[in-house]
């Protein structure tokens, strides 16, 4: 069974590298999770009295220098002041140089081009921590299985020793809530649990605490499936169904994505606790979601195009959805609501005949494994 305790403490036999963690962070993305992020280590190097540089890495140096300037980022957190002890840069490889903890919050798919283009200045030894919740649409691929590949193909040492330094974070991560600095859980998973509770511990900050799992695979099937049953959840609000409806989905889909993980190796375990069902509740219930938001949108009669015209953020379940069926077909597990949702977003089947998708299947016991 995959525990989902605190963090252990990390020993030099699971961990080879210095428990009091890294000298220095950096966050790739200054998007609104990559600066809550980024805030969130500061804030725990500080509450932890490290002494640890944490920079963030934005691809534009106007808005770095006003990031830098004002300590505050008002396009994606507004109304947020940032630590002061938070550092800005436009400047990759400065940026990246003796970092041992590399955070890659930038969106599903531009995680591939983007990485390519960092690998080379990563440290040979540095851990990568993954925030990004899809699947590559091109390839099917997780993000830590995007990130494994690219660096083994671009940076110093093999795929399989970045797989066993790629971790997840995952859980109900609503990035604005946790800018307020809102009481907030989420989960850590690695490969083994000593390298979950290193980086566990970089980010355990007074008003934000993370929790460790070994389950890679069931932490991220369930943070990235959440933004699929999310958009269908946003449908049956555009539509003006009511509370009955939108819990049904939600129900039905912890159930389909759970089914999803488990025939990946995942854990049972996994999909019940904080990147399972917390996930899916926050993103499906909280007007902050960007994929409940994109699928009220469609069930208000926007067009996808339209729809995607009106995000000023991405939805990562409208370019994922199509990848999560391709992939559940090809493990044989059924998936009603992806498929509806798929047929909404790649079919332009109309919202109003999403209902009938939903319910006109046959009968059956109620399970994950029904």
């Amino acid at each position: 069974m995959t525990r989902t305790d605190g963090p252990p403490p990390a020993t030099s036999a699971t961990v080879p590298r210095s428990e009091a963690g890294p000298a220095k962070i950096t966050v790739l993305g200054a998007g609104s999770w990559g600066t809550t992020f980024a805030k969130v280590l500061a804030d725990a190097a500080a509450d932890a009295g490290a002494e640890r540089t944490v920079c963030l890495w934005g691809r534009s140096p106007e808005a770095m220098a006003t990031l830098s300037r004002e300590h505050r980022n008002e396009r994606y957190v507004p109304g947020v002041d940032l630590p002061e002890g938070l550092e800005y840069s436009s400047d990759l490889p400065a940026a990246l140089e003796g970092a041992g903890l590399v955070v890659a919050a930038i969106p599903a798919q531009s995680l591939r081009a983007q990485l390519t283009v960092a690998a080379p200045h990563l440290d040979p030894d540095a851990v990568v921590l993954s925030l990004a919740k899809g699947l590559e649409s091109t390839t099917g691929l997780r993000m830590t299985e995007v990130i494994a590949q690219v660096l083994g193909a671009h940076a110093a040492g093999s795929q399989e020793e970045w797989a066993g330094r790629t971790c997840v974070l995952s859980g109900p991560n609503l990035a604005m809530e946790i800018a307020r600095e809102e009481p907030t859980a989420s989960v850590v998973a690695a490969p083994e649990h000593g390298t979950a509770a290193w980086v566990a511990l970089c980010c355990a900050a007074p008003y934000f605490r993370p929790y460790t799992n070994a389950d890679v695979v069931g932490t991220e099937i369930g943070g990235l499936v959440k933004n699929v049953i999310a958009l269908c959840v946003g449908i049956c609000d555009g539509r003006g169904y009511g509370d009955n409806s939108k819990a049904s989905v939600m129900t039905r889909g912890l159930a389909e994505t759970t089914r999803l993980a488990l025939a990946l190796g995942g854990d049972l375990t996994t999909l019940s606790g904080l990147s399972g069902m917390g996930d899916l509740v926050a993103t499906c219930s909280s007007s902050l979601s960007r994929n409940r938001t994109a699928g009220r949108l469609l069930g208000a009669g926007l067009t996808l195009a339209q729809v995607q015209d009106a995000m000023t953020q991405t939805a990562e379940g409208i370019t994922s959805a199509p990848a999560v069926l391709t992939l559940a077909q090809r493990h044989g597990v059924d998936m009603p609501i992806t498929d509806a949702v798929v047929s909404v977003l790649r079919d332009g089947a109309p919202v109003d005949e999403l209902a009938p998708k939903l319910l006109g299947r046959d009968l059956k016991s109620e399970g994950n494994t029904a």
